[in-house]
């Protein structure tokens, strides 16, 4: 692989994304190939220069190019700088197979939120124990992607559901330490996760990753504050291991964890 050009590739374990690359390319070219999934494309640094449906087009900074499952394609870079990329791949039932049509006819998504919204997904895929917030993010860029896609215009705002968001809650505190996954709440509540998500986030104030990361926070804290040391209160209270339990401390308490249960 020539100097400059890098990549890295996992499946994580959030419903719904069957892959995920981030990649740097300076020569590499994609021939034209086809996904069995849909291609999430948000460019960081550069421009990638592709064919679809035998038309010629480049990805616009910032903003999203979705990709329907088997529509040729190819890829290169449009200058000799290369391009910097970040890449979901979504399982083809994520989104109606309708759909497609739509996506070819115009692949980059105008709405600036969304590439957001890819952006801060990516973000919680790379991080492990975040899989709760990754599949909720999941959950939303998915239903915001429909519903783009099926030209409605604007998502209607959420309807609430305070009994919905009270039932989840109580199944989050029923096992803070092990936690529950989006799918398993869903399948529990028979509620649709995208609507399970904007249900509690309408009713709490935040989404239910926070909610949960904060108890087990607290729970950590009351730990430490008992003189349990911050590795073993990590995974007592539910956390990856300790950096996991000191980057979410340092969010939410300003300080970390070796900072409480001492007298300095």
């Amino acid at each position: 692989m020539p100097d400059g050009e890098r990549v890295r590739s996992w499946r994580p374990d959030v419903p719904g994304v069957a892959e995920v690359l981030h990649a740097r390319f300076t020569e590499h070219a994609y021939p034209l190939h086809t996904h069995d999934t849909w291609t999430v494309l948000l460019v960081d640094e550069g421009t990638v220069a592709y064919d679809l449906d035998h038309r010629a087009r480049t990805t616009t900074p910032s903003l999203v190019t979705l990709l329907p499952p088997h529509v040729p394609h190819d890829g290169r870079a449009a200058s000799a700088q290369g391009f910097r990329k970040r890449v979901l791949y979504l399982e083809p039932d994520v989104l109606p197979v309708s759909l497609s049509g739509a996506a070819v006819d115009a692949p980059v998504l105008l709405d600036p939120g969304v590439g957001r919204a890819v952006s801060r997904l990516h973000a919680a895929l790379v991080v492990p124990g975040e899989e709760l917030e990754a599949a909720s993010r999941t959950a939303l860029l998915t239903a915001g992607l429909r519903t783009l896609l099926a030209r409605r215009g604007t998502p209607p705002p959420p309807r609430p559901d305070p009994s919905l968001a009270r039932r989840l809650r109580d199944l989050l505190d029923a096992d803070v330490v092990a936690g529950v996954t989006l799918a398993e709440a869903s399948a529990a509540l028979q509620a649709d996760p995208a609507h399970l998500v904007r249900a509690f986030r309408t009713e709490f104030g935040l989404p239910p990753h926070r909610y949960l990361t904060g108890r087990r926070v607290d729970r950590a804290r009351r730990m430490l504050l008992a003189g349990v040391p911050p590795a073993e209160a990590a995974v007592l209270a539910g956390f990856y291991d300790q950096s996991h339990l000191t980057r979410h401390f340092r969010r939410v308490l300003g300080a970390p964890p070796g900072r409480f249960g001492t007298r300095r």
